[in-house]
């Protein structure tokens, strides 16, 4: 498990903000899963800093609540990340602090490998998800990875990484037996494109990615030396743009 409490609280903001066309992406893609029906009533699950927090009360209409488990994180969310209409919770996925079918929608954004418990998380999503609403899980899994430009500096990152997620499979079967219904297929979305190398750089030397946290001094020392030296060769180059995967979860109507 990260310790977001440690380190990572203190760099996230700078190695993980977001780009307000990016951020408006995002809200697109997760506006095209749900009802047209507004207000809706969200949860932000594992919201850290709030990236995303503030921009789905002005998306949906209605009331957000971010639960996140680290004090840190949490309180730059309610620091930097204010609005009227979102609540910041200390909560733990496996016990969300907010009653049974109280949400229309849950965003779980890269933080699903994290959780303890997931098949009590995927259980604690569908007890707070009303009949007929979504939980938007955007995630990794293990048997469809992406290739990533920087596995190139940093060669344990790629297991590391592919080691933190569970398959498609696995993840559909968890939710089903949590009463979810997942779509067969997972969202492919190319929402923020590619950067300059000498951008990249700048945000991954902070080391937010929580793949550092697992990687050797040595590896982090020398994969950084060499991006650098990359970035300062050619600074505008640009790097590869990804595709995003997000598994729709639904909570059937009866």
């Amino acid at each position: 498990m990260v310790d977001y409490d440690g380190r990572l609280h203190r760099v996230y903001a700078a190695g993980r903000g977001l780009a307000a066309e990016s951020l408006q992406g995002w809200m697109r893609a997760f506006a095209a899963e749900v009802t047209e029906r507004r207000p809706l009533t969200v949860l932000d699950l594992g919201c850290g800093i709030g990236r995303f927090t503030p921009a789905l009360a002005e998306t949906f209409g209605g009331p957000v609540y971010g639960v996140e488990p680290s004090g840190e994180m949490r309180r730059q969310a309610v620091a930097g990340a204010a609005h009227p209409d979102v609540t910041y919770l200390d909560g733990a996925a496996e016990a969300i602090p907010l009653e049974d079918a109280s949400c229309d929608v849950a965003l779980v954004y890269l933080a699903f490998h994290h959780f303890r418990d997931q098949a009590q998380a995927l259980r604690e999503l569908a007890r707070v998800i009303r009949p007929g609403g979504v939980v938007l899980l955007r995630t990794q899994f293990a048997d469809q990875m992406p290739d990533l430009f920087w596995y190139d500096y940093f060669p344990s990152a790629r297991a590391v990484d592919a080691g933190m997620y569970l398959s498609l499979a696995e993840t559909r079967e968890l939710a089903e037996r949590a009463g979810l219904e997942p779509d067969k297929q997972p969202v492919w979305l190319d929402v923020e494109g590619p950067r300059t190398f000498s951008t990249a750089y700048e945000r991954m030397r902070v080391r937010a990615l929580s793949t550092f946290e697992h990687l050797p001094d040595e590896e982090i020392e020398a994969g950084f030396e060499a991006f650098r030296k990359d970035a300062e060769a050619e600074p505008e180059r640009l790097t590869p743009a990804y595709e995003a995967a997000m598994l729709v979860l639904r909570r059937p109507s009866s």
